[in-house]
């Protein structure tokens, strides 16, 4: 059976376009400090820099520095939407959408679930991790799916129930060189 989903409500305001599982690594104190340094790590968490994330609630203020006195650039509006973390200082991150846009954000408004954005023009997800693989369901772009898990070229992704595989060059929302499950 084949699904067609499209798109809702995906307005940002103010005009502005739409806006993980972390891999254990064995490093020691010395080469984690030695990356908080380079900026591939975060210097509050710790976590690889940049990596993906989601918008936890319906509605983020993206401020343009981090802190409540400053200015509000934009606000996302899509809960679920996958968002790339830049930047940490102290309780803030400095986040992306697809488009490049963003600013810092609260750090309660975002969620590890990892979701995609869909950016080819119909993404068609399959019964298994290659192009001759039946196709399950049609996702149009802007889209959002949970992203399951990554392979090295596919990743396994969940729209409204339906599940299927993807090519990750067709959406949003993960790192080319990730793998996880």
């Amino acid at each position: 059976m084949r699904v067609w989903v499209k798109v809702f409500a995906a307005v940002l305001v103010l005009g502005l376009p739409m806006a993980a599982p972390v891999v254990a690594q064995d490093l020691t104190k010395e080469q984690i400090e030695a990356e908080v340094l380079a900026g591939t790590r975060g210097a509050v968490t710790r976590l690889p820099l940049p990596r993906y994330v989601s918008l936890k609630t319906s509605e983020g203020n993206a401020r343009r520095g981090p802190g409540l006195t400053h200015r509000i650039d934009w606000v996302f509006t899509r809960a679920g939407m996958p968002l790339r973390i830049t930047a940490e200082y102290e309780n803030w991150r400095r986040i992306e959408d697809a488009e490049g846009a963003g600013g810092w954000v609260h750090y309660s408004l975002l969620s590890g679930t990892r979701s995609a954005l869909v950016s080819d023009a119909v993404l068609d997800l399959r019964a298994q991790p290659m192009a001759e693989a039946a196709v399950v369901l049609h996702a149009e772009a802007g889209v959002i799916a949970r992203v399951l898990e990554c392979r090295a070229e596919w990743c396994r992704l969940s729209v409204e129930g339906e599940r299927g595989w993807a090519i990750k060059t067709a959406f949003w929302g993960v790192r080319p060189d990730e793998i996880f499950d």
